[in-house]
Parts: structure tokens; sequence; C-alpha cells
């Protein structure tokens, strides 16, 4: 069994691709990194000196160029540190800014069968949620680290060159915390992988939940979906409070050891103060102060680790999405200019499921101007046939064309402008009744989409309603009756002006007069 890594370089590597454009803002980072580093670690230098060359010798002359040193250096942290603070948040906002972008974008081209598999929920969760996380990485996780580690670094080296001996004994205490460190982070990283499956569990749970609340209430299932409820959220709790035990255990345990190594430092550098007299009082002074700049930046790298691999694990889960073959086959060469509206099915097969065939070597011809109604039992296939047209799904032999065409040799955005259709299931979006029915031609004009309208016997209900047109239609249309959005939904194929309309049970919620008046306009 392969052991796990703690980090994925991999993985990061492919992150900072994201990156390029902002290159300079990096650079920029980096710079104000080590500047903090730098200036932290000289402070206590700097007192070390005044304490041994004026305080100790009582000497005023000399004292006050110390001070103004010692405030400019505080001044010029201040100015960096806000500066870094700004830009590696902003970094991080810029690139996950490109890397929804570019999943959105992604997601839009998957095949109708990666959503007949994948829970919105979790695709809601990646787009969102865990985009925030992969923002932490460079915000609060990545530089911080860095900074933490460079700033450690600079300040054992002043360590160093102030007293080796007293150098000693603080690194000696090192590796305790470094071998806890270590335990943590190894601890965290699979806490965190499972607070993100909780989280997307519940995202998926709750969206399904809500989205079917009128089935969910029909059939009485409140009290069981509460009780789920309840179990989910006691694991998503649960694999938040691991993540507590682990901080609640590991911060003590490195503020003791600071406090340990503070005790033993003063107990030292005391004695030898005072019978060697080879440590001086400014020596003590820096290196009580130097001790938490040392031991505070592991425990801060510890606390920024949980945040970075937070966001690790949200961006494995990102690029999962993006590394997914689910693409229709978008190389056509074919054009497909103004269509006729022959369309010949040859001997197309079809499964949703392996082994379980929906289609069994279907062929049929429809001429231009010709209706055609497909016709048999629930299951049997009339909605794939449109699918298939659409180029939603790929045939698993047989041919489809179009004017003669295969449209697998053409791109399906060139097959799907030329047809209209409209769904058993109405979608409308959060969005006025004028932009629903001008989803179907963006570029279409207020007269065309009242035109549409009328043809759809639509208009009518349109006009009777407070504000028409720009009536706010709710989320799926939830603000109208099933009659008044599948209208709608009839108006919006219209307006396209297709040279083929598949009306998949369009009038299904339609009463007999309006049916009628919408067969006379198609």
């Amino acid at each position: 069994m392969r052991k796990e890594k703690l980090f994925n370089t991999s993985l990061f590597k492919r992150l900072m691709v994201y990156m390029k454009p902002y290159k300079w803002t990096f650079v920029g980072l980096m710079i104000s990194v080590v500047l903090l580093a730098i200036f932290g670690a000289i402070r206590p230098y700097i007192l070390q000196q005044a304490i041994d060359n004026n305080i100790e010798k009582k000497l005023v002359e000399g004292f006050l160029p110390y001070i103004i040193l010692m405030g400019g250096i505080l001044l010029l942290e201040v100015i960096f540190q806000l500066l870094f603070i700004y830009y590696a948040s902003w970094l991080g906002q810029s690139v996950v800014k490109d890397v929804r972008t570019k999943l959105f974008n992604y997601i839009l081209s998957f095949r109708m069968k990666y959503f007949d598999n994948s829970s919105v929920g979790v695709l809601i969760t990646r787009s969102v949620t865990d985009m925030e996380r992969i923002a932490d990485i460079f915000g609060e996780g990545f530089f911080m680290i860095f900074r933490d580690l460079l700033t450690m670094l600079v300040v054992a080296s002043v360590m160093i060159f102030m007293n080796w001996k007293l150098s000693v004994i603080v690194f000696l205490m090192l590796p305790i915390i470094l071998y806890a460190t270590r335990l943590f982070q190894k601890y965290m990283k699979k806490a965190f992988e499972e607070v993100r499956n909780e989280v997307s569990n519940l995202n998926s749970f709750v969206q399904e939940r809500l989205t079917g609340m009128k089935i969910l209430q029909l059939f009485t299932r409140e009290d069981t979906e509460y009780k789920k409820f309840k179990e989910i959220n006691e694991r998503h709790q649960n694999a938040w409070l691991k993540t507590v035990f682990y901080n609640s255990v590991f911060f003590p345990i490195a503020e003791l050891s600071s406090s340990i190594t503070i005790g033993l430092v003063a107990w030292y550098g005391g004695l030898d103060l005072i019978l060697r007299n080879e440590s001086t009082l400014g020596d003590l002074t820096a290196f009580i102060m130097m001790i938490p700049m040392l031991f505070r930046p592991l425990r801060q790298i510890a606390d920024k680790f949980n945040t970075l691999q937070m966001g690790m694990v949200a961006a494995d889960r990102v690029f999962k999405v993006l590394d997914t073959t689910s693409h229709i086959d978008n190389n056509g060469t074919v054009e497909i200019g103004h269509l006729k509206g022959n369309i010949d099915f040859k001997k197309v097969y079809f499964n949703y499921v392996e082994d379980e065939p929906v289609l069994k070597g279907i062929s049929f011809s429809v001429k231009p101007g010709e209706t055609v109604a497909l016709v048999g039992p629930s299951g049997a296939g009339k909605s794939t046939v449109f699918q298939l047209l659409l180029r939603f799904y790929q045939p698993g032999a047989g041919r489809i064309l179009l004017d003669g065409v295969d449209i697998a040799q053409a791109l399906p955005d060139a097959v799907r402008s030329r047809i209209g259709i409209v769904p058993q299931d109405t979608v409308l979006f959060a969005d006025t009744i004028l932009e629903n029915i001008r989803y179907g031609r963006p570029g279409a004009s207020d007269n065309e989409v009242r035109a549409a309208a009328r043809a759809a016997a639509a208009d009518e209900f349109i006009e009777r309603l407070p504000q028409g047109y720009a009536t706010f239609v709710g989320e799926r249309g939830v603000r109208l009756s099933g009659g008044q959005q599948q209208r709608l939904a009839i108006a919006r194929a219209i307006l396209k002006k297709p040279a083929i309309l598949l009306l998949d049970e369009a009038t299904s919620a339609l009463d007999a007069e309006s049916e009628t008046l919408v067969q006379q306009a198609l």
C-alpha cells in the first residue's frame, strides 16, 4: 500500500499554473515575505545592542539612534504587512476567479449522461464552497507558511550569531515541537478530507429536498427527511469535532514547549551571566523575545497548514471535475448551412445503462414540412430520440442524418442552433417573462417576443399580470402555473425560428382551448 503524502506537490504545481498571469504580484509578495522576516528578526538584535551598550551602562549618549531605528523598522513592518495581507488575498481571489470560470465553462460542455450520474449539490459545492477554500491557499496558506518558515530561519541565524550556547538550548526543544507538528498535519489532513465529504453530502441532500419540496410534503415525508438530515448533520459535526480535538491537543503542547524553553534560557543564561559573565543582559532579553518568534511560527504553520490542506483537498476535487472526460465529440468538420429539415435515423441503437437497450436498431425518415408523431408507452424511447437528435447523447451504433449529413460529423452547437424543442419538464430561470422567452433568441426585439407569446397562446395571461412581461417568474418559474410555464416554453421555442421543432408532450399541461390555439399557431 502506497504511503499517502502529507502534501501533494504535483497538485500544487498544477494550481500554480493559474498564477502565471499574476507573476509580478507573486514576485512582490515574495519580496515582502523576505523583508518581513528580516524586520522581525532584527528588532531583538537592536534591543540587545541598546541594553548592552546604553541601558546596562546607564549611558544616554547614542541611545536615541536605537529608538529611531526601532521606530523606522516597526513602521516599515506595518506597511509591508498591510501590502502582504491585501495582495495575498487579492491573488487568491484572482486565481479562483479564473479557475471558477474555467470550471463552469467546462461543465457547460458535459454530456447529459454526466449530469444523470452526478449530484447537482456536489457540483454546486465544487463551484462555490471549494473555490473559496482554494482562495485560502494563497490568502492564508502558502504565503503565510513561507513567511513563517523564513522568519524561523532568520531568527535562528540571529540567535547563533548572538550567543551559540543559548541557541543550543533553544534548538534542543525544536525536535519535540517539529514531531508534534508532523503528527498534527497527518491527522488533520485525514480529518479535513472527511469534513469536505460531509459538506458535499450535506449540500447535495439539502439541494435535492428543497427542489423536491412539493413531493416531500405530498407524501408526508417531513419526519423521515428530518431524521435523515439529522444523521448527515451529525456526521458533519463529528468530522469537524475531530479537527477541533486535534487543535486542542496540539496547541497547548506547542505553548508548553515555548514556555519551558524560555525558562531554560532564563535559568542557564542567568547563571552564565552571574558566574561566568559570558552572556549579557541584552542576550537574555533578546532571546526571551526571539523564542516566541521561533516557536509561534511553528504553531502558526500547523494552523495555516490546516487551511492549506483544506484548500488542497478542495483543489483536488475541482481538478477531478476538470479531468472528467464526459464531452460530446466536438471535432466536427462538416458545415451545416441552411437546413431544409430532412431527418433520417438509420439502425440506431442506444442504452443509458449497459445491457439495457432503449433503442434497438430504430430507423425512420421525416421529410421537410411533415408533422410526425412518435407514439408508444412510457419508457419506449420517444424522448430518447429527441435527445440523440440534439446530440445530448451519442448512439451506440447507427447513424442520424440531417439533410444527408451525419450529425456525428458536425459540431453540436451547429445542430442544436437549428433545432427547437419544448421538453416535458419546463425549465424557466429566475428572471422576467420577457427574458425567459428571449432566451430562445437573445437578439430578438420586444415585438418579436410578444409575437411568439401570442403564437403560444401566452400573451393573454401575461397581459393580465400586474407587471406584464416584466413579471419575475421566480426560481424555476414557481410563481406560474404548469400550463403558463409550458406556454412560455413553447413561445421560447417558436421565437428561435428553428428549421425543426420537437415537441415532447409540449401541451400536456394545457387546457383543450389553449392546446387548439397553440396547434393552429404551430
